[in-house]
């Protein structure tokens, strides 16, 4: 059973870094487990540590726990933790992270923005457009 689950979750994170490579960073790739300093199951998930799961019983607790310590020990300023969606497609699957984490995020995105508004308005406006039809 514990061979079938490991398989499970390796299928997972290699379709995981298939679709981040495709759509997000062409270097993303798996981890090598690193016991108590572990680091994430992926790399390449811009700011994050990834921590990736595919099981029959979700516990999110535990699994955001795991993301955030992760974090901490791959120097990122984010854990997040994507968990596998019964039945579904890679894309399918759901991106999880505490409320703090959440805002920290958000935070740094809105402050980040507006930098840019004021440095380069028209470049700015531009990426917004496309992220707004993108949606």
């Amino acid at each position: 059973m514990a061979n079938a689950s490991k398989a499970k979750g390796t299928t997972w994170e290699s379709a995981l870094v298939a679709y981040l490579r495709e759509h997000h960073n062409p270097g993303a790739r798996r981890n090598v487990q690193m016991g108590a300093k572990d680091i994430g199951d992926i790399d390449g998930y811009y700011l994050h540590a990834l921590e990736a799961k595919a099981e029959r019983t979700i516990t999110l607790s535990s699994y955001i726990a795991q993301a955030n310590k992760e974090a901490v020990h791959a120097g990122q300023p984010y854990g997040c933790a994507v968990v596998k969606r019964r039945m579904k497609g890679t894309a399918d699957g759901y991106v999880v992270r505490d409320v703090a984490t959440d805002v920290r995020l958000m935070n740094r995105m809105q402050e980040m923005e507006g930098a840019l508004q004021d440095v380069a308005f028209d470049r700015w406006y531009a990426l917004d457009k496309q992220h707004r039809e993108a949606a």
